[in-house]
């Protein structure tokens, strides 16, 4: 199973009897939970009821937009509705006249405005529910091939700044012994400059060795490790991965810092440290931008 982003997009038709059709669209785009937002008319709350039950068995996160709307065929599908239409052109003859504007409403722009036509939906709810839920989920499996698609996308990006991770890590892993080496050198001329002849070489040796072990990365490294490890099975797993994999670019980022801290100071090759920790870190922000559209 792949990951799926959360961004897409889909649209069905269908007919309800030879005088009623209706179009379903669906928009998504990410979201930290399943946000769900349905336009229908005013007068199918029982299956708004119904699909909004089945969206919610079918899509697992995102901000998703459900329209529906019915369009009846024939000379009377469609009542004016004198109040709300009323209601249109006085206000846009008082805002005209307030700003001194010389205008007449548009009725093909007035008759787009909620509300303005009225139909009636010749169907009763059994009979909607019956034309509309298979077409529901139609646009729900178009929704998912799109969102499979542009998960496939996302998939690469992210295995290939993983591996970078990966790599980088490995070098890191590499200098641990070069950033004991510069600690102690440090150390050593440090505590010789003031002291001189009296420091004791035994004592620069044991305070460089402690100060080495407060700064030794391998802890950090390790567990790096084993968050790339997870990173790369919840990419394999691919169900409702982006929560996980934006939790496991946290610790990531954690770890990234500690080894910069902890290395901080040291010179020469051991600043190859430094070098690696920050290409880390700007690889894991960019994997944390792409991980926000993963399901």
């Amino acid at each position: 199973m792949t990951i799926k982003s959360m961004t897409g997009f889909a649209q069905v038709k269908g007919h309800v009897s030879d005088h009623l059709a209706f179009t379903i669209s669906l928009k998504s785009v990410n979201h930290r939970f399943l946000d769900l937002h349905l336009r229908m008319p005013s007068d199918t709350d029982a299956l708004e009821m119904r699909v909004r039950r089945v969206l919610k068995e079918k899509l697992a996160r995102g901000h998703v937009e459900l329209t529906f709307s019915l369009e009846k065929a024939g000379a009377n599908g469609f009542a004016l509705n004198r109040e709300v239409v009323s209601s249109y052109v006085e206000a846009f003859r008082e805002a005209a006249r307030e700003h001194s504007i010389i205008a007449e409403p548009d009725l093909n722009a007035i008759f787009k405005m909620p509300g303005a036509l009225e139909g009636s939906v010749e169907a009763d709810e059994e009979q909607l529910e019956a034309a509309v839920l298979p077409k529901l989920d139609e646009a729900i499996t178009k929704l998912e091939h799109m969102r499979a698609d542009e998960g496939k996308a996302i998939e690469k990006e992210l295995r290939d700044r993983i591996a970078r991770l990966a790599h980088a890590t490995a070098e890191i892993d590499k200098y641990r012994d070069v950033v004991l080496k510069a600690y102690m050198e440090k150390l050593q001329g440090r505590m010789q400059e003031l002291l001189g002849s009296q420091a004791n070489p035994d004592r620069i040796l044991q305070e460089a060795a402690m100060m080495a072990e407060r700064s030794d990365i391998q802890e950090e490294v390790v567990r790096m490790q084993t968050h790339i490890k997870h990173f790369l099975q919840h990419i394999e797993t691919g169900k409702e991965a982006g929560k996980k994999l934006d939790f496991l670019l946290q610790e990531m980022g954690r770890e990234a810092n500690t080894m910069l801290s902890k290395t901080g100071g040291v010179v020469g090759d051991a600043l190859k440290i430094t070098e690696y920790g920050l290409s880390m870190k700007a690889d894991i922000e960019k994997l944390r931008e792409q991980v926000q559209n993963v399901e």
